[in-house]
């Protein structure tokens, strides 16, 4: 993981404060620290903590510009990843929560730093160096995903994580109502989209963890391929797990695949699987039906039409300071294409 050099004054992090809490609350940790960012956004902070015997730890926040940073989102993260630290689903071990704001400002948690790589785009994926290490990448993503639907809710302690039943109904409703409360023009598409998902719901298997944004950007990878640690649990729920397959087919394109409106290519290299390999791999694996797979897909694309709209509207508005609407016409065509494929995903089906 690389990130940027440490900066003095860092926006999201009281260094005396948060300095003094680590050295009273994470064992064998030795003062001073210096942090730097790992990431940034609209959603949750990453930062990366080097004690000064360079241990390193990763500290993540929410972001600055939540009006009411609630302790809720951190605690809830870090309770996932808590509870999975004896499973099989690789995560990065917990060595802390923080849930004081006046800290930091807002909640808090400290895991340990996992070495590896993430691959974002084309040039990343050339750290898995061979063929070999881009294929068996493939496979492990799918082998962890599958082991995330396998874990047993109880016994790990969070079937009280979230309601259990009628997943994609309430997605649908969720993510429609963001769509009309955000969208910055009228897309029939959408609407016919919604409607026409709604009539065809599958039946709703065996309940299980749903990560939520289950892509290999969002893992880290070792040089062989294998995934090392699952990040990003934020939207983390309970329901059906098809949804976190029909995700991934819209954040995957392999060598042979169609380049779906996500537009993510990162994997399209020498070695790297298709996405009709992947779900073959996921049906042995789990012995789960993947008939149905094309509605998770279509609803896949209406959900991050629905998303993309947001950020839209919000750039549109001035998140990124005074910006020609016309700079900003790529994501609009983006929400149309995504809409579209949806759509047209959604005609195949019975």
């Amino acid at each position: 993981m690389s990130h940027s050099n440490a900066d003095t004054s860092l926006a999201g992090i009281h260094r005396q404060r948060v300095s003094d809490w680590l050295a009273t609350n994470v064992s064998g940790v030795t003062a001073p620290f210096s942090f730097d960012v790992i990431s940034g956004g609209h959603s949750n902070l990453t930062f990366c903590v080097t004690d000064s015997r360079e241990r390193r730890m990763v500290l993540r926040r929410p972001p600055l510009s939540h009006a009411l940073a609630s302790a809720h989102d951190m605690k809830r993260e870090h309770r996932i990843i808590s509870a999975l630290r004896d499973s099989a689903v690789p995560v990065a071990p917990v060595l802390g929560m923080c849930d004081d704001p006046e800290i930091n400002g807002a909640p808090f948690y400290v895991m340990e730093y996992v070495e590896g790589h993430i691959i974002r785009d084309q040039q990343s994926a050339q750290l898995l160096a061979t063929p070999e290490s881009r294929k068996r990448a493939s496979k492990s993503l799918i082998d962890t995903l599958s082991e995330i639907h396998t874990v047993d809710i109880g016994g790990v302690g969070l079937s009280d994580l979230a309601r259990h039943d009628a997943y994609i109904e309430r997605q649908l409703k969720r993510w429609y109502g963001q769509w009309n409360a955000q969208k910055t023009r009228d897309l029939d598409a959408i609407d016919r989209v919604h409607d026409g998902l709604l009539r065809r719901i599958p039946p709703q298997g065996a309940t299980t963890i749903v990560h939520g944004d289950y892509r290999l950007d969002n893992c880290i990878v070792n040089d062989l391929g294998d995934i090392v640690a699952v990040l990003d649990w934020e939207i983390c729920t309970l329901g059906d797990p098809l949804a976190d397959l029909g995700l991934l087919m819209v954040y995957w394109t392999g060598p042979n695949d169609d380049v779906v409106a996500t537009g993510y290519q990162a994997t399209n290299g020498p070695g790297f699987l298709d996405r009709n390999d992947l779900v073959r791999r996921y049906a042995t694996k789990s012995g789960r039906d993947v008939t149905h797979l094309d509605f998770y897909t279509a609803f896949a694309l209406w959900k991050f039409a629905c998303i993309l709209e947001g950020v839209y509207a919000r750039y549109l508005g001035g998140a990124l300071g005074s910006r020609n609407s016309a700079d900003l016409e790529p994501f609009k065509l983006q929400v149309d294409t995504a809409a579209a494929q949806a759509e047209t995903l959604l005609t195949r089906l019975h």
